[in-house]
């Protein structure tokens, strides 16, 4: 009933209950995805520390990408299924959990138990596909903006905590490096038990933007059954539907390249690839952070933008720049100046593509289906960063370079941009919500 009075206060005050969920929403993916981004600051010191080599560090996080990805359409049915609310708490459970257990582990085996399987299966509770489910439930208008700030948080996350904890493993040691990570998980699920609800309908609202003939009533009672079948053959039946359409594959094959050329490679090798060029992991960790900052700013006004114009077009340029970029950044030399205009260039373009691929996809599908299918989807870019994180991995042990795998993902990147432009124009093109306050 908490939730339900201070709905009713800020409604006098003219702010919409969504607002506050979409906040909080921000909070958990900016911690569960900084949980997830960690490791890659853990892979020179695991491997001076246990011999391990860093193809078997990074088969591990692929495995943990994969599965974070494949987690993504049966957490939209584990949401409907049992709430966001829970869903967000023991996503958060099974992520403090692991990175717990990560301090502890002598062996391969426990390192795959605490950043393969749980890592990987609490993130995926809470990948994008949460920022989908909150932004179609939650918002009618402004769907693109909150899309996009959200997806904004997951990317900074995972990049903006860096410094901090390369800077707690230069000095203190990379275990205490995962005790701001565990605090704010257990601070978040509190929060979250007290404040998330998984409808507007629970709180007496309509979706934001909407103007309801009548007041809906707080929901006290299991919501009616929903036109997509929720339960665990859920998944495989949507996705059964969506992969009969050309708009899911070239989604799905462009957001593969999307995560073999952001996850994959550069969060998870890019203080190793500085490293191989002289640059300490405090100054390679900075750079990511200013990533972060500018992938903020690119995502935001990517969300801004996909409300506004065709997200084709826009993908098109994305992934373009992107691949211009991953081009450049082995001719870079690696010093603070050459850096800096990496991390610009690259940061605008991080996940500034999720806001335009969700909108095609809400568009192309549906609104109710509309985050399952985007959990395929998303599946497809996990996967992407699993092939990446685990063949830069074997380029760097074998060829005792990364370049082959900048290059590869630049080129991957320019094929992007191009199956872009042939998404569906009669079902997936952008149409323009109307702006309101």
């Amino acid at each position: 009933m908490f939730a339900q009075a201070l709905s009713s206060r800020l409604d006098r005050r003219g702010i919409h209950y969504a607002w506050l969920v979409a906040a909080l929403t921000f909070l958990v993916m900016l911690t569960t995805s900084a949980a997830l981004g960690l490791p890659g600051a853990f892979l020179t010191p695991l491997t001076k520390e246990m011999g391990w080599n860093t193809d078997q560090i990074s088969s591990i996080l692929a495995f943990r990408f994969a599965l974070f990805g494949l987690m993504a359409p049966f957490s939209a049915i584990l949401m409907e299924r049992f709430g966001v609310r829970n869903v967000v708490c023991a996503a958060l459970a099974l992520i403090a959990g692991g990175m717990a257990l990560a301090t502890v582990s002598t062996e391969l085996w426990q390192l795959f138990l605490a950043w393969g399987l749980m890592l990987g299966v609490g993130s995926g509770l809470t990948a994008l596909v949460l920022a989908a489910v909150v932004a179609n439930r939650w918002f009618s208008a402004r769907r693109g903006l909150v899309i996009g700030i959200l997806t904004a948080s997951a990317a900074t996350g995972q990049l903006a905590f860096l410094p901090v904890a390369a800077w707690l493993i230069e000095h203190m040691g990379w275990r205490v490096a995962v005790i701001p990570v565990l605090v704010a998980c257990a601070a978040l699920a509190l929060l979250v038990l007290g404040l998330m609800r998984n409808r507007p309908a629970d709180v007496g609202l309509a979706a934001f933007g909407e103007v309801p003939a009548a007041a809906p009533v707080p929901s006290t009672t299991a919501p009616a059954t929903p036109a997509t079948p929720f339960t665990l053959r859920g998944p495989f039946t949507v996705l059964r539907d969506a992969a009969r359409t050309q708009t899911f594959w070239i989604l799905a094959g462009t957001f593969f390249i999307c995560g073999l050329s952001t996850n994959g490679l550069i969060q998870t090798h890019f203080i190793a690839l500085c490293g191989d060029f002289g640059m300490g992991p405090v100054p390679a960790a900075s750079a990511l952070a200013m990533m972060g900052a500018f992938d903020f700013v690119g995502t935001i006004l990517s969300g801004w933008l996909s409300d506004r114009y065709d997200s084709r077009k826009l993908l098109f340029w994305y992934y373009g720049l992107r691949g211009l970029s991953l081009f450049w950044l082995p001719h870079s030399t690696f010093t603070l100046y050459g850096l800096s205009v990496f991390a610009m260039f690259y940061g605008l373009d991080w996940i500034a593509t999720v806001p335009p691929t969700v909108k095609l996809a809400a568009t192309a599908f549906g609104r109710e289906r509309a985050p399952m299918v985007f959990g395929w989807i998303f599946a497809a870019h996990q996967i992407g960063a699993a092939v990446a994180a685990f063949g830069a991995g074997m380029s760097r042990t074998l060829l005792l370079t990364y370049t082959p795998a900048l290059y590869a993902a630049g080129a991957a990147c320019m094929v992007a941009a191009l199956l872009a432009l042939a998404a569906s124009r009669s079902r997936a093109a952008t149409a323009t919500e109307p702006a309101r306050a």
